[in-house]
């Protein structure tokens, strides 16, 4: 049973998924791309004190990443279920209704967090190419809030999706539009390092909010 429900969730999202880990592997190399033509043009000694000294960051073009796959595998694994209700066909399973939920989520949830520990890993590879630790630290600390932003995009994305009472439904964008944005500010590069252990217990926390609206959903509330 839970093999055909992990495989019914992996059929939904996995070319979203695969085209996704592509894009952001290629965002990751096009970065040192460009690293690399700047250093090329100035030196790397200027180049490091650019980013040291004056705020620098070559790392900008992850920014909106991860965000833009979880709100594509979020709508590909929840939007179908929405559709003539399916989700309640989910339900009607001899299995107990919150563990499907949260079967659904560890799957979506779950390779999106090995997409971005692949991208992670690169990009801490390639840094290594041009950069000592003292660069290289403050920008995974940097990126870590980004990262942390895509799996709460994917969270509330489905949240929102499988909500079927409309004023909650409002409730939750509202929500969504209010915290995401805190994770992707502009700040100085190393700046979210204070929060970060704080930011990604209440990213973590926002996990179980799907139960909310399947809740609603097995009540047959609208």
């Amino acid at each position: 049973m839970w093999k055909g429900m992990i495989y019914k969730e992996w059929l939904k999202i996995r070319w979203f998924l695969l085209i996704y880990a592509g894009l952001g592997i290629l965002a990751v190399i096009y970065t040192f791309i460009k690293v690399k033509h700047d250093i090329t043009f100035s030196s790397p000694n200027g180049y490091w004190y650019f980013l040291l000294f004056m705020g620098g960051q070559y790392f900008s073009l992850i920014k909106f990443i991860p965000g833009i796959g979880a709100l594509a595998v979020a709508i590909a694994q929840y939007f179908p279920e929405t559709v003539s209700k399916r989700i309640k066909l989910t339900f009607h399973l001899p299995v107990n209704e919150n563990k499907a939920l949260l079967i659904m989520w560890l799957l979506g949830a779950g390779s999106l967090l090995i997409s971005y520990l692949i991208q992670l890993l690169l990009f801490g590879g390639l840094s290594l190419i041009y950069f000592p630790s003292d660069i290289i630290v403050p920008a995974l600390s940097s990126i870590v809030p980004w990262y942390l932003a895509g799996l709460a995009c994917y969270n509330l994305t489905a949240l929102i999706v499988l909500e079927p009472v409309w004023k909650y439904r409002v409730f939750y964008i509202v929500i969504a539009v209010l915290f995401l944005p805190l994770l992707l500010q502009s700040v100085l590069t190393d700046g979210f390092s204070p929060v970060n252990p704080f930011m990604t217990i209440l990213v973590l926390f926002s996990s179980f909010s799907l139960l909310f609206s399947g809740y609603r959903f097995r009540k047959g509330e609208m």
